[in-house]
C-alpha cells in the first residue's frame, strides 16, 4: 500500500463511502505501518480478540492518545468524572455493568425496555406531527436526533420540563465529538468542559432529590444503591439496597459518570442508525415498501442495518497486555489495536454477498453492536428505537426522496453518519 490505508480512512473525504477502503485493509488482515496500530478487519479475527481477555479498553494501560483524538473525546476526558465502565477492564467494569444493569434488563428488570414501546411509539408520532413543510425535512435536526435524547430523559427519570435543557447539553457534547473544523478547538474544548459541569452538576441534584423521593425510574433505582447508604433513598424498595450484594454500592462520582454515559453514548450511536436505516432505505425503495406494508420488518431489518451501515464503524484504543499472534503476526504487548467493525460486517469469509443489502439475510450474526464483556450495554433500547422510528417514517412518509445523495457527513470515523439528511416527501400521513 503507497500510502498508509488508515489515514485514508480517517480523511473525511471518503466519509460517504468507506466500503471501498475496507476491502483494501482486508487484504491485509492484520496491518501495520510503521509507529502506528494494529489494524484488525476480519470478522473471525475481530470477534475472536472482541472475546479475549487479552486486550484492554482501559486507557490508562495506553501510551498514546490516537483513540481519544478519534473519538472526539469522551466524558472522563474532563478530568472531572472517573472512567466510565466502557472503557474499564475486569474486575472493576464487571461490578459497574452488573450494577448499572440491574434496574434496565434481565435478570432484574426483564421489562424494562419492552415497556417502554407505547411511551416510543407516541415520542416518535409526535416528532413526525411536527415536521412541518413535507417539501424540506431535516431528518436528523427533526426526528432521529431529538428522539434518542428524550428516550434517555424518561428513561433517567429526567423531567419533562428539563428536556430541553439536555437537548441543548447533549448537542454541545455532539458537536465536541464531531468537531467543525472551521470551530476553535480552544473554545470548543472549553465549552465542552462548561457543558459537562453544568450536566454534572445537574445530575447530582437529581440524585440527590430522587434518594430522598424515589420514582419508578432508572436513576432513582441506581442512586437507591449509591452513596453512603444513609438517608431516605437507601433501600428504598427496588430489591438492591446500598451496600447489599457482593458489588457493594455505586458512588456518587461512579453514578454521574454512568449517566453522562447513558446521554451521550447511547445517544450518539442511535442517532446514526436511525439516519443510517433511512438513508439506505430511500436508496432501496422497494425494501422501503417492504416495510410500509409489514411494519414487523422492521426488527430483522435493523440487525441488517447493523450488518451493512454500523453507526460505530472501528473501536480504537484498544491496548493487548501480552503477545497476541492472529494469522501468523504477532501483535506485541502493549501494542495499539483497531477493530474496524464495519470491514468485519463486509466479509465476504463470513458473509455471502456483503456489500448487498437484504434484510431478509437469513444469518446476521454481526458486529454493530460489538460482543463480548464491551457489547452495546443500550443495544436493547437501540434496537427498539429504530424499530419504531423507521416503521413510524415509512408509513407516514408520503412518497419520500433524498435532496443530497450523498449528504453531508459527520467528521468523526468512529461515529459515521450523516450530519443533515435533507429529503422532501408529497406528504405526512396521519
Amino acid at each position: 500500500m503507497t500510502e498508509d490505508i488508515l489515514r485514508r480512512i480517517l480523511d473525511p473525504a471518503g466519509r460517504a463511502n468507506p466500503y471501498p477502503l475496507y476491502e483494501e485493509l482486508r487484504r491485509t488482515p492484520v496491518y501495520h505501518a510503521g509507529e502506528g496500530p494494529y489494524a484488525i478487519s476480519r470478522y473471525h479475527d475481530i470477534r475472536a480478540l472482541l472475546h479475549d481477555p487479552r486486550i484492554s479498553s482501559d486507557p490508562r494501560n495506553r501510551t498514546d492518545s490516537v483513540g481519544d483524538l478519534l473519538a472526539g473525546g469522551e466524558e472522563e476526558g474532563s478530568g472531572t468524572l472517573p472512567p466510565a465502565f466502557l472503557r474499564l477492564d475486569p474486575p472493576e467494569h464487571d461490578r459497574l455493568r452488573r450494577m448499572t444493569n440491574r434496574p434496565f434488563g434481565p435478570p432484574h428488570a426483564p421489562r424494562r425496555v419492552d415497556s417502554m414501546r407505547p411511551e416510543l411509539d407516541a415520542i416518535v408520532k409526535e416528532l413526525i406531527d411536527g415536521i412541518g413543510d413535507p417539501g424540506s425535512i431535516d431528518l436528523v435536526e427533526q426526528v432521529s436526533y431529538p428522539f434518542p435524547v428524550t428516550v434517555i430523559c424518561r428513561l433517567l427519570g429526567v423531567p419533562q420540563e428539563d428536556e430541553s435543557r439536555f437537548h441543548v447539553w447533549a448537542e454541545t457534547l455532539a458537536a465536541n465529538l464531531d468537531p467543525d473544523p472551521d470551530s476553535d478547538p480552544v473554545e470548543r474544548a472549553e465549552r465542552a468542559q462548561s457543558t459537562r459541569m453544568e450536566l454534572g452538576m445537574y445530575l447530582a441534584g437529581l440524585i440527590e432529590e430522587r434518594r430522598k423521593h424515589p420514582q419508578d425510574d432508572m436513576l432513582s433505582q441506581l442512586a437507591a444503591g449509591s452513596g453512603s447508604g444513609s438517608g431516605p433513598g437507601a433501600g428504598s424498595g427496588f430489591g438492591f439496597g446500598s451496600g447489599s450484594g457482593e458489588d457493594g454500592s455505586l458512588s456518587t462520582m461512579e453514578l454521574l459518570s454512568t449517566a453522562a454515559l447513558l446521554l451521550i453514548a447511547g445517544h450518539e450511536t442511535t442517532v446514526n442508525l436511525i439516519t443510517n436505516g433511512m438513508l439506505t432505505l430511500l436508496r432501496h425503495p422497494d425494501v422501503l415498501a417492504d416495510l410500509r406494508a409489514d411494519p414487523g420488518l422492521a426488527v430483522p431489518l435493523v440487525e441488517e442495518l447493523l450488518r451493512y451501515e454500523p453507526p460505530v464503524q472501528l473501536l480504537p484504543g484498544r491496548t493487548t497486555l501480552a503477545d497476541i499472534e492472529v494469522r501468523g503476526v504477532t501483535i506485541p504487548k502493549g501494542a495499539n489495536l483497531w477493530l474496524v467493525l464495519a470491514s468485519g460486517n463486509r466479509d465476504p469469509e463470513r458473509f455471502a454477498d456483503p456489500d448487498r443489502f437484504d434484510p431478509y439475510r437469513k444469518d446476521v450474526q454481526h458486529l454493530g453492536l460489538g460482543s463480548g464483556i464491551h457489547s452495546c450495554f443500550g443495544a436493547p433500547l437501540a434496537r427498539l428505537e429504530a424499530q419504531t422510528a423507521l416503521a413510524e417514517l415509512a408509513r407516514r412518509l408520503e412518497n419520500p426522496q433524498l435532496v443530497d445523495d450523498p449528504p453531508p457527513y459527520r467528521q468523526n470515523a468512529v461515529l459515521r453518519g450523516p450530519r443533515h439528511l435533507r429529503i422532501r416527501c408529497d406528504g405526512v400521513r396521519k
